[in-house]
């Protein structure tokens, strides 16, 4: 059993029952059944859609449900308890036809349905394997027309493949190779007579499967296509318009695929059917879509949800996997928080398709589940002990960052002290791996972003919305990318799960900070690290020094070491801003990465950098004659401020107590300081250093600052 899942449990509980038990009707890890009263009320089963975006821990969670209902036997086999499968709808395997077969026989979906159909029929322990005659007649006439010029071997090899979907237990592949072998000779000699070709393998398939099985359920194929529309009756008619409007492509071929997934389903059906096959089977079936947002997911889901809406009833639970805001099968369905249904749901469909799913969303994992998994994965090594709550701010609660940290910082416990050294350490992820792995950060965009846009995305990091972007795009890109280029890598994230936020072209924080990270890195000398900045200085510097523009103009020297400008905005609006104005921009300007170069040779130092701590606790040295005409004290603290909030606000350095502790004191300083905002200073001084201790955001605190000063914008 393998419970890493943190904050997914309510999938998989057993007791009370989480919501895959309730729908399958079967406890995790043991065989023995659960009565879900919300399930049966329902009066159908909902195809449930886990939503999120990358790293989320999504197809952890289909792999954690496909080992909940199997078991491993003495001679180390594995042993379902129900019907399972599971499919990455990404894989390559979907990608494309089978070699020596063409685009016209062959699609995403008809493979799909093929291996799931493989998996669902492997032996379920107490209960007897699940044929899918259905499904396999629709399967050989999907194929046939591939067959009239092919050898003899080939047609063999394929149709033993799809016989062995009518498996009826042991010595059935013998016998399923002495059928292909005699429906091959049929094939052959209808290829070389006069008679129709699809249509004599149709019914030589027909025929074989009739003459080898005695079983009523397994000789449906004959009696389930005559229903198909026009055959009149006629099975072999039936699967020849299938193959036909496979062929013919667009929504012809859809149609032929709906009628496959309802095959699949009618024979899965037939399995439960009867009051034997209810006594052995225990749980329903289980099928796992990941990734089903891409290849043949969205073929496998609209006619499920379609069938369900027009009365098709069926035994089997969905779960699949969806990156990203939107699918069109669903579109238009509410989504749940996974909290709402983990032990109970009150889900009714109405008449629409897309109202039989029902969309849950992964939510990120919490400061105690980073914490548990740190103290899991560094179990022998010692670490900060403020690591945990570092590593969920920077994450933002995403597993997939929370672990390749934890073990970066297992394999390498002499950079724990800084995110940002343990991002670029290199990091083993196999035990059987024989180099010393990639950095981290490289790991973690592998997955995190799609992999054929990370150079453009690397440096559109930096932007802040789609204006800035263009200007980037112009100035840092290949010519042909440009607008059109920006628009659509807009498009591609917004799929992705990773829309544009306020104020930023990449929304989501922890993958910005890994791409700026890699931007820095990419050159010894961080010579793109300044390119990139610099144009943004350029293309936010105007004549009239727009305030909305001088804050980004101010952002980006900030990130390249220059803090001259920023100390002086803050400290010459201290008195005209508003208070809660004058904090935001405080927290944006500091929100600036802090990589720059820091020898005279562009290079970093090998030893951590303490400068801004150095700089934040007034250490001998650091001070700076303030410029004529400015108030000394005021232009040293808010310096002093500004370098505090900038190192404790950075997503890459563990907080500092004694940072915290400057902060706090500048800030109530300033607060007791005539003519200002003292309320709203007074409540950041006590929330910023608790929340930068926690590993939390720092947020403008709430409140009226009316009774202080009066507010000029």
């Amino acid at each position: 059993m393998h419970r890493g899942l943190h904050g997914r449990g309510a999938l998989f509980d057993s007791e009370p029952a989480g919501l895959v038990p309730r729908l399958v009707g079967l406890r995790p890890y043991e065989l023995r059944a659960v009565d879900a009263k919300d399930v049966a009320d329902a009066g159908e089963l909902p195809f449930v859609v886990l939503c999120g975006g990358r790293g989320l821990g999504k197809s952890a969670v289909l792999a954690e449900l496909r080992e909940a209902y199997q078991e491993e036997t003495r001679k180390d086999e594995r042993l379902r308890h129900t019907p399972l499968a599971l499919i990455d709808c990404e894989s390559e395997e979907f990608a494309r036809p089978w070699p020596e077969q063409t685009a016209e026989t062959w699609s995403p979906v008809s493979h799909a349905l093929l291996v799931l159909a493989e998996q669902l029929g492997e032996r379920v322990k107490h209960a007897g394997k699940i044929a899918f005659p259905r499904l396999l007649a629709g399967l050989v006439a999907v194929h046939a027309p591939d067959w009239r010029d092919a050898e003899a071997d080939r047609i063999r090899r394929e149709l033993r493949r799809i016989l062995l979907l009518n498996d009826g237990g042991p010595g059935f592949g013998h016998f399923a190779g002495r059928m292909a072998g005699r429906v091959v000779a049929k094939v052959i000699a209808a290829a070389a007579g006069q008679d129709p070709f699809l249509s004599a393998t149709i019914e030589a398939t027909l025929e074989s499967v009739s003459e080898g099985f005695g079983s009523r359920k397994q000789q449906k194929p004959s009696l389930w296509y005559r229903t198909y529309p026009n055959a009149g009756g006629n099975a072999t008619r039936g699967l020849i318009l299938l193959s036909q409007h496979f062929r013919a492509d667009g929504p012809s071929r859809e149609h032929a695929e709906r009628y496959l997934v309802r095959a699949l389903l009618a024979d899965l059906t037939e399995a439960y059917a009867g009051i034997g096959s209810r006594l052995r089977r225990l749980g329903r079936p289980l099928v796992l879509l990941d990734n089903a947002h891409a290849g043949p997911g969205p073929g496998l889901i609209g006619p499920v949800l379609r069938d369900r809406a027009e009365g098709f009833a069926d035994e089997v639970v969905f779960v699949a996997t969806v990156r990203g805001p939107d699918l069109p099968a669903v579109r238009g369905t509410l989504r749940h928080e996974l909290a709402e249904v983990a032990r109970r749901f009150d889900w009714r469909a109405d008449t629409s398709p897309a109202s039989r799913a029902l969309l849950v969303s992964l939510p990120p994992l919490s400061p105690d589940d980073t914490l548990h998994i740190v103290g899991a994965v560094c179990e022998d090594v010692e670490v900060p002990p403020r690591l945990p709550h570092a590593t969920h701010r920077l994450t933002g609660g995403n597993p997939l960052g929370i672990t390749l940290l934890a073990a970066s910082a297992a394999q390498h416990p002499q950079e724990a002290a800084s995110l940002g050294r343990l991002l670029t350490a290199p990091v083993t992820l196999r035990e059987d791996q024989t180099d010393d792995g990639r950095p981290t950060r490289d790991e973690l965009l592998e997955q995190l972003v799609p992999s054929d846009r990370l150079e453009e995305l690397t440096v559109l990091a930096a932007a802040h919305d789609h204006e800035s972007a263009c200007a980037l795009a112009d100035a840092q890109l290949p010519d042909d990318f440009g607008s059109v280029g920006v628009r659509t890598l807009e498009a591609r994230l917004a799929e992705e799960g990773l829309p544009a936020a306020p104020g930023h072209f990449v929304g989501d924080p922890f993958v910005r900070t890994l791409l700026l990270l890699r931007l820095h890195h990419q050159h010894a000398d961080h010579g793109k690290w300044r390119d990139v900045h610099e144009t943004l200085i350029r293309h936010y510097t105007d004549e009239d020094d727009d305030p909305a523009r001088a804050r980004y103009r101010l952002h980006h020297e900030l990130a390249l070491g220059d803090t001259q400008g920023a100390v002086a905005y803050l400290r010459d609006t201290f008195h005209s801003l508003d208070t809660r104005t004058w904090l935001d921009t405080l927290r944006f300007l500091t929100s600036a990465p802090y990589f720059h170069a820091h020898d005279d040779a562009g290079r970093d130092f090998a030893g951590p950098d303490d400068r801004r701590a150095a700089i934040a606790l007034d250490r001998s040295g650091t001070r700076q004659q303030p410029p004529e005409g400015v108030d000394p004290l005021l232009h040293q603290r808010v310096r002093r401020l500004l370098h505090a909030v900038w190192q404790l606000t950075d997503p890459l350095v563990l907080p500092d107590a004694r940072v915290c502790d400057r902060l706090q004191f500048e800030l109530l300083q300033l607060s007791d300081m005539p003519e200002t905002g003292g309320a709203l200073l007074w409540q950041a001084s006590q929330d910023w250093p608790r929340d930068a201790l926690a590993g939390r955001p720092l947020r403008t605190p709430d409140g009226d600052e009316s009774d202080d000063r009066d507010g000029e914008t």
